[in-house]
């Protein structure tokens, strides 16, 4: 038995799966997805195998990755369910792994009824940046047990950070490290453009801004100090640097990213309901 299905390879879908291949090998992870040619394409790509249905796939593996729209997760739970009976009629018992944006446990744990017994749910919420390994991932253990949980964090071993959190900070996770991409991008855009203004050729200017927020966002993450007082460490008195902060200030970068993570977190919990 293989280590991971996904079901359903779209955009996230198809990153988690690129992950899981670098994580535990090509030969522990099939895919399937509706448009059956997707599924073939990026099993080529990755050398891994491809399985005919949804159903196959709990056949196939062990952890059941399911990348589809909340309105789809229903009827797909309720089409597997027969399938993990089967299975755990037999001895193996299989784990659910849901990417879907506000779908609760809860709410996915009735179209599971068909297995006659409690299958285990895991929740999880990627970020686009798992497609190259710098990804921010929450995970919501339900009441899975720790061997499940464990095999699933070493699938996704390579697509970044995977940090446990309660499902009830799933919506506030979503806000500022789901959605978060989308809020630096056209901050980093923006610096660029003032490159181009200050006379900097486009190419370099957003190769400059980029690259020093990834080396920011590192500096944060690695040195364990608070982003103010690597703020501090780099303004001289009277210097330009702080000139520059002054002006950020003045536009209200700090009051719009704090509005954006809110807006984005009432429209998460708005969805979820």
């Amino acid at each position: 038995m293989k280590q991971a299905a996904f079901i359903g390879v779209g955009n996230m879908g198809g990153a988690l799966a690129r992950a899981a291949v670098r994580a535990v090998g090509p030969d522990q992870v099939v895919l399937f997805n509706r448009t059956r040619a997707k599924a073939e394409a990026l099993a080529a790509e990755l050398g891994c195998g491809v399985v005919d249905s949804a159903a196959d796939a709990v056949w196939a593996a062990e952890h059941l990755f399911l990348g589809v729209k909340p309105n789809g997760m229903g009827p797909l739970l309720e089409e597997l369910a027969p399938q993990i009976r089967d299975r755990h009629r037999v001895g193996e018992d299989k784990v659910v792994v849901s990417m879907a944006a506000g779908l609760g446990i809860k709410d996915m744990r009735p179209h599971l009824a068909g297995a006659g017994y409690y299958v285990p749910v895991v929740r999880i919420m990627p970020n686009t940046c798992v497609a190259i390994g710098k990804g921010m991932t929450a995970l919501c253990a339900g009441e899975a047990a720790e061997a499940f949980i464990q095999g699933i964090e070493e699938i996704l071993s390579a697509t970044g950070r995977v940090e446990r959190i309660p499902e009830g900070l799933m919506d506030q996770f979503s806000a500022v490290a789901g959605c978060g991409p989308a809020f630096v991008y056209p901050y980093i855009e923006a610096l660029a453009d003032g490159g181009v203004m200050a006379g900097l050729p486009r190419k370099q200017a957003m190769e400059y801004a980029a690259q020093m927020v990834l080396g920011a966002a590192a500096m944060v993450l690695e040195s364990g100090r608070h982003p103010g007082q690597l703020k501090d460490e780099v303004c001289s008195p009277g210097g330009s640097t702080i000139a520059g902060v002054a002006e950020l200030e003045r536009g209200g970068l700090r009051a719009a990213a704090i509005n954006a993570v809110l807006a984005a977190y009432r429209r998460s919990a708005e969805l979820g309901r």
